[in-house]
């Protein structure tokens, strides 16, 4: 299932859109390399960008949080290293064992889910905090 961008996915905060739609994009190119039957050096490439991606979104993301002085800060640290734990898991997995239909599948969908949660949940909360702290999106 390809994802596509929509105002549901929309926090109002440009920074963490922009980057949102960037995972989103890079989400879809791997279940398109998956689909397409790529390689697994193909797979593994697409796989270790969205890893890469995803720290720096949180690093961007949890900066922007030290800069507002969010109060749940704390929390959505620890969710976001959470999740970048079974990030690195399932690469080591899929590294290990190889790219098998069964742990792509797997992390398309741990990586969707946790995602679309994420921003509909925390992700809209710190947004609506920046804005209303700032006055600005």
């Amino acid at each position: 299932m390809i994802y596509t961008w929509d105002e549901s996915l929309e926090t109002g905060n440009e920074i963490i859109d922009t980057q949102h739609k960037q995972l989103i994009e890079a989400l879809n190119a791997l279940i398109l390399a998956y689909q397409g039957g790529k390689g697994t050096g193909e797979l593994l490439r697409t796989l270790d960008f969205l890893s890469a991606y995803v720290i720096r979104h949180f690093t961007d993301e949890e900066a922007l949080q030290v800069q507002y002085n969010y109060p749940d800060y704390p929390r959505h640290r620890l969710y976001h290293n959470e999740f970048r734990r079974t990030i690195e898991k399932l690469s080591a997995e899929i590294a290990e064992k190889g790219p098998t239909d069964a742990l792509i599948l797997v992390t398309i969908k741990t990586v969707s889910d946790w995602l679309i949660h994420h921003i509909k949940s925390d992700d809209f909360k710190l947004a609506a905090y920046i804005t209303s702290v700032s006055g600005k999106k």
